[in-house]
């Protein structure tokens, strides 16, 4: 049990972990400002509180004699977000905005009527002109055309929250090769410290490699016993076979991930999603073709064609629940039959007969089935190219590209980049556990299990 202390120790460690290796990993990683809908609840209340405390704002400016307290906090806190974006070699323009914005002088000027806020106003626009992005430039410019204060002093906020999301993109860029260079120490050192409080952390990671590790032994035996093959006895799986069934079986598998793992479930579950697409669509394509034949599949655009609808038609049927996919195919078996027979139009060819129609829907619709034979072999070519993808040692030339997934081929390649950079890295970081999990899963009479994995 954590002492309250301990659990917010740990929370930072995880934090500090998993921004680190999505700085990492996700080339295209930006910090963005967060929209609610329009009509949501949300938005209506955060619009209506901003709208009270504006126009409380304006009153108070607006009054005889004003009332400056609200405004000199708000400019205090301009001040704090202008020293945020400074680089620690921007020592003079630090001077400056600590001249131009001194917190006690305003207050004294305040007090006796003397406070120009316009003035600030104007000097805070030009410190924003000089430490904004180039793309911002033209949004500062126009600031200066507002003249009611409190409308000024509100877009001032507003630009201001978004060169601070400027500020932290091109800190993350620039912060990028140099995690490149240092990530798998960092990530393994953060990732031992949680260990060392939660020594049952690694239960899932083990029971996901006792179970790929099965898998290859029992494959190796059933290859062994096949006629005319040779005996080399009792052999002990490598890490790298285990390891790449253990990926493997990630595309399989719902709901369960690796401690290890868990920074990237969304990832797999992406490429996972994505594997199960490819596998309907190539299905359709493979059977419209047995139906269609070359010729009309030679017709230009005519793959794409189908590409397109059954991509659109699969969206949000993410995993081979049956139903799911029994309607889509159905809607997909309508439109393929459609295109078929415009295309058939076109190239001046006679229309199918009722017979072949309902022939090429049924095929179509009978992909939902898990039993599928030709979904069956999609999946397994599909699976086989991944495998060659991730491993180390694979081949991943043209040549070795799976016969009958040429319409897929492009998209399937950039499935496995993406599934490979997720395995090369968590290869590189969690090699070392992943060894010291094996070793124990392997030899267990070896020495005896203290109950904790570590380097």
């Amino acid at each position: 049990i954590l002492s309250t202390n301990e659990l917010q120790e740990l929370s930072d460690e995880v934090f500090r972990l998993s921004t680190v290796h999505e700085i990492v990993l996700n080339a295209d990683l930006k910090v963005h400002m967060v929209n609610f809908p329009p009509h949501s609840l949300e938005n209506r209340v955060k619009e209506t509180l901003h709208k009270a405390f504006w126009d409380r704002l304006k009153k108070q400016i607006s009054a005889s004699p004003p009332d400056y307290t609200q405004a000199i906090q708000l400019l205090q806190e301009i001040k704090e977000a202008l020293l945020l974006l400074l680089l620690p070699q921007n020592s003079q323009l630090r001077s400056q905005i600590e001249g131009v914005l001194d917190l006690e002088l305003i207050r004294q000027e305040a007090e006796h009527g003397a406070l120009d806020i316009r003035g600030l106003t104007t000097s805070i626009l030009g410190t924003m002109a000089m430490l904004c992005a180039p793309f911002r430039d033209e949004e500062v410019q126009g600031l200066q055309s507002l003249t009611d204060p409190a409308e000024l002093l509100r877009e001032i906020f507003r630009v201001l929250d978004l060169m601070k999301m400027d500020m932290l993109n091109f800190t993350i860029q620039s912060l990028r090769p140099y995690l490149q260079e240092c990530y798998v120490q960092y990530e393994q050192e953060k990732f031992q410290k949680i260990l060392d409080k939660l020594p049952s952390n690694l239960d899932n990671t083990t029971e996901w490699l006792r179970r790929a590790a099965a898998a290859v032994s029992a494959s190796s035996l059933q290859s062994q016993s096949c006629p005319g093959a040779v005996s080399s006895g009792t052999t002990v799986p490598s890490v790298m076979s285990v390891l790449n069934q253990g990926y493997m079986d990630l595309l399989c598998w719902c709901g369960f991930c690796s401690q290890t793992l868990l920074l990237d479930q969304a990832r797999l579950q992406e490429v996972q999603a994505q594997v199960n697409q490819l596998t309907i669509i190539a299905a359709v394509l493979l059977v419209t073709s047995g139906v269609c034949g070359n010729t009309l599949f030679g017709s230009p655009g005519f793959i794409d064609r189908l590409k397109l609808v059954t991509k659109v038609l699969l969206e949000g049927a993410c995993t081979f629940a049956r139903f799911r996919y029994e309607e889509a195919l159905q809607d997909i078996s309508d439109q393929v039959l459609q295109e078929v027979s415009r295309t058939l139009s076109q190239l001046g060819y006679p229309a199918f007969a009722s017979e072949k129609c309902t022939s090429l829907k049924g095929q179509i619709k009978s992909i939902a089935d898990k039993g599928n034979a030709v979904r069956h072999i999609i999946k397994q070519r599909i699976h086989l190219f991944l495998s060659l993808f991730i491993s180390p040692d694979g081949q991943n030339s043209q040549k070795d590209f799976p016969k009958g997934l040429d319409a897929i081929q492009e998209e399937l390649q950039e499935v496995g980049r993406r599934f490979r950079s997720v395995t090369y890295h968590n290869r590189q970081v969690f090699g070392p556990f992943y060894s010291a999990i094996l070793k124990k899963v392997l030899f267990p009479e070896a020495e005896p299990d203290s109950g904790r994995y570590s380097m």
